[in-house]
């Protein structure tokens, strides 16, 4: 995972809510995972690792549109961040993100 020039970029750890959290690459992880945010000028992309681990996967669904109600990074992260929390077993949606 590398950060485009002009991207935010927020991390933190949350405890996978049930279900788990569905990657592209592995699907579902579960347990103590760090999400990272990153937001560019028209879309926002979503990964997760076990934390402690090296390894970055993409979260289902991601990279989605930026909404228009996402005035700032740090918002819009911990909407995010607070779906992982309640679990995400089938990926991001706009939905799972109330902002």
């Amino acid at each position: 995972m590398s950060t485009p020039t002009g991207t935010e970029r927020y991390v933190d750890q949350v405890v996978a809510g049930p279900g788990g959290v569905m990657t592209d690459e592995v699907g579902v992880i579960t347990g103590d995972l760090t999400v990272a945010t990153e937001l560019g000028p028209r879309q926002v992309r979503v990964w997760v690792q076990y934390t402690g681990a090296e390894e970055w996967y993409e979260v289902t669904g991601s990279p989605l549109p930026v909404p228009d109600a996402a005035d700032t990074g740090m918002r819009l992260h911990q909407a995010i961040v607070a779906a992982a929390a309640t679990g995400l077993p089938t990926g991001l949606t706009s939905a799972a993100l109330p902002i």
